[in-house]
Order: structure tokens, then sequence, then C-alpha cells
């Protein structure tokens, strides 16, 4: 063959700076647009073979290796794929971003219908390697009978020669002198990890050779010597860094829970067990294979640690794609193979075009499905779940109301009697008690006297106490209009809890409420004097439903100045309610007018305020030493008596 020289079919003189800073973010996506270019390779071949078009001996092995010589600073990716002409490169390399994967596809459409199998293009990804080699050779040799070796040389990416290749076996051997830019990459280290990162699931078996720096010439009887201690001890057969066959691609009746588990650990680090998983498995109207593993959630904090990853005929292509995976689901773990994903020419960005939505669709009703189906057939396993996954369906569901509406039916509450309702049965087997109003516990040790206030009327409050109940409760009020109406344990007191006997009239609220103004300094106290059936409580607190959800609306937003200042200056809405049926506040009831007994009232009223905010937040330092120094003094004066 004539040795032939030229420039490459392109439009502009700044293509690989395009190449290098805008189709491509990362440096080592060039592995993996190398190897998948391999994989089709290979791909291409076997649906020849199988279409009859192609002849191969009956044991054939395909393979892609990966070498890297420290010694003259190369990566070399060779495949026994399909090969090419002299022609083929000047079609597929030369004319940048022709797709041979579509030129093929079109070329046997008639006799195969598995287009999807076929990654992508040999071309814009072919030329990645520009971001990490000065110079870049293709040997290859085609199929096609009577065909000849062909090599094509570039140096930087622009003038291109290409002679006869030297090639004697089938497919191609692209070698990559690596210069400045990339010499990061040859170690042995950062090249397995990027094989790992995007190439452990290809379907093409992948060996990976790592040759050393000699600091012996290979002539020296030393060089020799190590040598053949090598070939002496080097029996083992080589293993291929990939699984060909992952796990998404089976069918779950064959897959043990052992297996998935096995996966889940080895594919996310991850040495705790997932509680469970949802096998997706879609043909129509797109194709979608994939695992989706629910994980033992240890805190609040680990609702933002999930990791979604996607690929592309089992092509590695980015984490938490969130025009393809609902938002919400990026909280879980998982894989998911979408080979109809409209990718563009760096296989790392999606394309508006609908097929994204239908797929996060799917998704989301899928993940429904099987929560409905636990919650329907295993309650007592779903009840176990619960506390692990109940942020996540939450945040689903304030996220994705479509969603919500799918799994509305199967969202429970844990209640401080220690048992699982829907908010249907809470409301149904307390509406006698508070009719349409759902009491809940934000903090179950702080609001303790609370909550045993309610246990001895046989009441009980729903738990919401992760950080996402706070807009999760306003989001169910929205849903359900209101009906019923949310109110933390503490903003307001049932009026099956009051004991109508009990002394309690305006009257007193307000001379208990000047005495309590005067003693602690605050104008601004609101004060109650009622009987409650609980005469173990002599004071407690209450704090305005819509006063504490502003407040907690604050903190939430409180990194956002901007945000915080459309509050306005909001400040909490206390109520002290003293127990009137309380044998200690009886007796201040009683004293509160004796000019003898004013240390006494003012010591018992400053202890029975901070006794009720506790029940609310902790004190501060300075409200804690003061309340312990008071403490002393009570104790001092009980011991004079």
């Amino acid at each position: 063959m004539a040795q032939e020289k030229g420039n490459l079919s392109i439009n502009s003189e700044n293509f690989l700076p395009i190449i290098k800073k805008w189709l491509y973010t990362d440096k080592d996506i060039f592995l993996r647009e190398l190897v998948s270019n391999g994989c089709d390779a290979v791909t291409k071949f076997k649906k020849l073979v199988s279409m009859g078009e192609a002849k191969v001996n009956e044991n054939e092995k395909y393979f892609i290796n990966v070498d890297v010589d420290e010694n003259n600073n190369t990566i070399t990716i060779t495949d026994n794929g399909i090969g090419m002409t002299a022609e083929e490169i000047k079609k597929y390399i030369n004319q940048i971003a022709f797709s041979g994967a579509t030129d093929f596809i079109n070329k046997y459409n008639e006799k195969t219908s598995d287009d999807n199998e076929i990654i992508g293009h040999f071309g814009l990804g072919f030329y990645s390697a520009f971001m990490v080699a000065d110079k870049v050779e293709i040997d290859t040799l085609s199929y096609q009978e009577g065909a000849e070796s062909a090599k094509w040389l570039s140096e930087g990416g622009i003038d291109y020669e290409i002679t006869d290749g030297t090639k004697t076996e089938r497919g191609t051997k692209i070698t990559l002198f690596v210069g400045e830019d990339g010499k990061e990459f040859i170690d042995r280290y950062a090249i397995r990890k990027t094989l790992k990162k995007y190439c452990s699931f290809m379907p093409v078996e992948i060996y990976f050779n790592f040759i050393e720096k000699n600091t012996e010439t290979e002539n020296s009887e030393e060089y020799k010597k190590d040598e053949e201690n090598k070939s002496e001890t080097s029996i083992e057969e080589p293993k291929p860094i990939n699984d060909t066959t992952p796990l998404w691609l089976k069918n779950a009746k064959d897959i043990s829970d052992d297996e998935y588990k096995k996966f889940y650990h080895d594919v996310f680090n991850d040495m705790s067990d997932p509680l469970f998983w949802i096998h997706l498995n879609m043909d129509y109207p797109f194709n979608l294979k994939g695992i989706l593993y629910f994980p033992k959630l240890l805190s609040d904090v680990d609702m933002l640690e999930g990791e979604i990853k996607l690929y592309s005929n089992q092509v590695y292509i980015a984490d938490n794609i969130k025009e393809v995976v609902p938002e919400f689901l990026l909280l879980l773990k998982g894989v998911m193979d979408c080979p109809d994903i409209p990718l563009n020419v760096s296989r790392s960005a999606l394309q508006n075009d609908g097929y994204a939505s239908k797929m996060s669709s799917y998704i989301s009703k899928k993940v429904a499905d099987k929560l409905n189906s636990i919650f329907k057939n295993e309650r007592d396993n779903y009840e176990k779940f619960w506390d692990d996954i109940n942020i996540f369906i939450k945040y689903g569901c304030i996220k994705e109301e479509k969603f919500y509406d799918k799994i509305k039916d199967s969202i429970i509450y844990k209640t401080t009697n220690g048992v699982y309702k829907t908010l249907d049965q809470y409301i149904e087997d307390n509406k006698d008690k508070h009719e349409n109003k759902a009491f809940y516990v934000s903090d179950e040790n702080q609001q303790i006297q609370y909550i045993n206030m309610l246990k001895e009327q046989s009441m009980e409050a729903l738990i919401l106490s992760s950080r996402i109940d706070v807009n999760f409760i306003s989001f169910l009020e929205y849903k359900t209009q209101g009906k019923p109406e949310f109110a933390r344990i503490d903003a307001d007191i049932a009026e099956t809890l009051k004991d109508s006997s009990a002394l309690n009239d305006d009257k007193l609220s307000e001379e208990m409420r000047n005495l309590f103004r005067g003693t602690l300094n605050n104008e601004n106290l609101d004060l109650k004097a009622e009987g409650l059936k609980s005469s173990n409580i002599a004071s407690m607190m209450l704090i305005s439903e819509k006063s504490r959800r502003m407040l907690d609306m604050i903190e939430t937003y409180k990194n956002q100045p901007d945000l915080i200042k459309m509050f306005g200056d909001v400040k909490p809405e206390y109520t002290l309610v003293l127990n009137t049926n309380n044998s200690l506040v009886k007796k201040l009831i009683e004293i509160r007018a004796v000019p003898e007994k004013k240390d006494y009232c003012d010591i018992v009223c400053e202890q029975l305020y901070d006794l009720a905010m506790m029940g609310q937040k902790s004190l501060s330092p300075d409200e804690t030493a003061k309340f312990i120094e008071r403490s002393n003094k009570i104790m001092e004066k009980m011991l004079e008596k």
C-alpha cells in the first residue's frame, strides 16, 4: 500500500482544545472511550459471525488487552474484533465524528434487531486519546478475507499518515505515546483504578498488564535470569479485571440473596447489608435493567450519601444523573443500565428528548410498587425497615407528588406506644379524644412529661423526630387540606387532658400571670392556670404550632440570610401552664399574697418556669448555673425544717 499523508477532516483548528476542555471534563475518560471502542469492535465481529458474514475458529476467545509500558511511556489497547481496512480508517478516523456504529447498524439492519448492543461512536471518542498522548498509532487488520493490515499515525491530532501495518491477526491495536499531560497514567494503580471505575462490567474480557521500568538492560545476565524466574513462577492463568455478566443482566429468580448482598458490598464498598432491593427489568418502550438497594441509614446525615451508577451497555457513564434517576432515589445505592439513553458524543450528558423523563417515571413507579407490596404482604418486615427508610420515603413524597399519590396508603408512623399505624388508623383510634387532630413529638426525651401525660389518659402521639419531618408535616397538611391538623404535643392541651372540676378561672390566671411576670422580670410572659387530669405535672410550657414552625423554618434556612429577612423578626410565642391540680402549685396559690412567704414564692416561680422551659429546649449555660444554684437552696430550706 502506498504511503498517504494528509490533514484530518475537521472544521476548526481549535478542535483538540474543545475535546480536552469541553467534551470531556475528566481526563481519565480516554481509557473508557478506547476500551469501549474495542468492545464495539468485538461485538460487531460477533454479530457478523452469528449472521454467517464472517468465520471464526470454534474456540475463539475474545479479549481486550490494556498494556502500560513504563519503559516507553506507552499505553496500548488491543482487541481481536472486526478490525479496519485502510479505507475504513479514512472513513471512521479521518472524518472526525463519523459514526462507525451507526454505519454498521444501517448496513446490517435487516439481519439484526439488537442494535443497542453496539455501544457508541468510533469517532470523537477515539480522539480523547490526545488528552494524554502526543502521538497515537493505530495498527489494524480487518476480518475481511484478503485484507491487508494498515497503520495510521498522528502527532497532535491534526496531521496523519497511513502506511502498511504490521498486524498479522484480526483486530486493532491502538498505542498512545503518552506526553506530559498524561504522565500520571503511566502508573499501575492509576490505570487499574480507572479501569475499575469505567470498565468493571464491560461485555468483553479485559486483561491488564503493567511493564515496570527496567533498571537493568535486556542484555544483562541479571535481566535474563529475572525473566527466566518470572516465566517459571507465572504459571497461573491471567484473569480478566471485569465481570462480563453483571448481576443486573440476570433474571431475579435466578439470583440468591447472598449474591445480591455480595454485589452490593463489592460495588459500593459498604460492609453493612442492604435492607432490601428492587430488580429493574424493562424491554419496552425502552430498555432498562438495574438493581436499586435500600441501605441501612445510621443517621439523617447518611441520606445524603446515596450513589446510583448509570451504565450504557455495561459501560459506566456517571453517578447520580438526575435526568434519568428521580432526585429522591439518589439517596439510594444502585446500578442502572440504560442502552437507550440519548447521549452526546462524550457519553457524559443527556439530551432532553423525553426518554429520560419516561425512564424516571418508570423507576419511580417500580419503587412505589415494591414498597406497597412489602407493606401489604410483609407488614412485619416493613415495620422493621421503617426507621431506616422513612426519611427516603418522606423526601420522595415532597419532591415528587406522583410518588406520594402512589405510596400514601403505605406510609406508617411509629407512636409513643411503640406501635406502627397509618395516619388513617391513628385518627380512627383517637377520634373520641381529639377528632381530626394529630399530636406528634419531635424529641421523646425532652418531651417525656407531655408523653407521660398522654399515656395516663390512654392517649398516644406520632413520633416525627427527623429533620425532614418539619417539611413533611406541612406537605401532608397541604395534600390533605388540613385534615387532620398536626400539632406538636407541647403546642396545645387536648380537652380530654383537662379537669373541668379543678380550680380554673380567668381571674386566677391573671393573678398568677402578674406574680410570675414580676418575679421573672418578664412583662410579655403569657400564663394560664388550669387543672389537668394528671396531678404529677406542676408546670409545662406550650409554644404555638405556627410560631414554632416559623422558627423551625428559620433554622432550616439559617445559611441563606436573604431568605431569612423575608420572615421578619419572629419570636417564640410561649405560654406557661400551671396545673392547679398539682400540690406544689396549690401551695403556691395559697401563699402568693403572704408577705413573709415572698422569698419562697420567688424561688418556686423561677424553678417552675425553668422546669417547664426544659421541656422545650436546653437551658443556656447561665440559666443552667442559676437552676443548679436555686436547686441547692431549695434542698437547704427543706433540711432547715
